[in-house]
């Protein structure tokens, strides 16, 4: 059972969706929260709504000397979860260079950005609490989500690397990795996307997880046991299959 009672939480990626509904659940469970994104007027909104304490701290994650102004005024941080990202539907015969590097620099590189500045700190005090989202589309290539699903691989690969080294240690890293959760984000898919979840219950999910010694949680099952099993399979049956 993790204890929020009293601690600082920095939440990166919080103005909306998921990252709101997350702020919610670790301010009622005692955590002073710290709220991080690009828009100042929604940080403030959400602030205002929060029940327990909280603080705005503006923060671009694909420029590093933003992110580094963030971490110095975050100060002293028990716990990180980023939940920052970009998406765009898209198949590679409708490429866009802009649409594609954009998802790779806020998705994985930002979270990279980010975690250099908090990782040195956790470790060297032997203490500490990293929450990294990744996606169920993250398992293996799916069609239309070359830049997405790239990124989202990406940090799936790097929250296993970091709980590879720091298992055992004061530092507690876990990877979640939603389905289809109701956004602006996924309001830009034309399809029907099995399992859609609401904000506040992916949150709960999450906020279930972030209090267990479990590393990894993939949801909603069993949607995620379909991405699992893909995973699995040869690249022949897997592409008939999935593409």
């Amino acid at each position: 059972m993790t204890e929020f009672l009293g601690k600082r939480y920095w939440l990166v990626g919080a103005s909306e969706g998921l990252g709101r509904a997350l702020a919610d659940k670790l301010s009622r469970a005692g955590a002073e929260v710290i709220l991080s994104a690009r828009s100042q007027d929604r940080l403030e909104a959400l602030k205002a709504e929060l029940p327990g304490r909280a603080q705005v701290i503006t923060c671009d994650v694909t420029d590093a000397e933003d992110v580094a102004r963030a971490a110095a005024e975050a100060g002293e941080i028990d716990g990180l979860v980023y939940l920052a990202g970009v998406y765009w539907p898209q198949p590679a015969q409708a490429w866009n260079a802009k649409e594609v590097t954009a998802m790779c620099d806020v998705n994985f590189t930002g979270a990279a950005r980010v975690l250099g500045q908090v990782v040195p700190g956790m470790v060297a005090r032997n203490s500490g609490h990293i929450v990294m989202t990744g996606s169920l589309s993250g398992y293996r290539g799916l069609p239309g989500a070359t830049g997405y699903a790239a990124s989202k691989a990406g940090v799936m690969a790097m929250a296993e690397a970091l709980h590879a080294d720091l298992r055992g240690s004061g530092v507690k890293v876990q990877l979640v990795n939603p389905g289809f959760i109701r956004t602006r984000l996924t309001d830009k898919n034309d399809f029907k996307m099995p399992a859609l979840m609401e904000p506040e219950e992916a949150a709960q999910s999450i906020f279930e997880h972030m209090n267990s010694d479990g590393f990894k949680k993939s949801f909603p099952a069993p949607f995620a046991w379909l991405f699992r099993l893909g995973n699995l399979l040869p690249d022949g049956l897997y592409y008939r299959l999935f593409a």
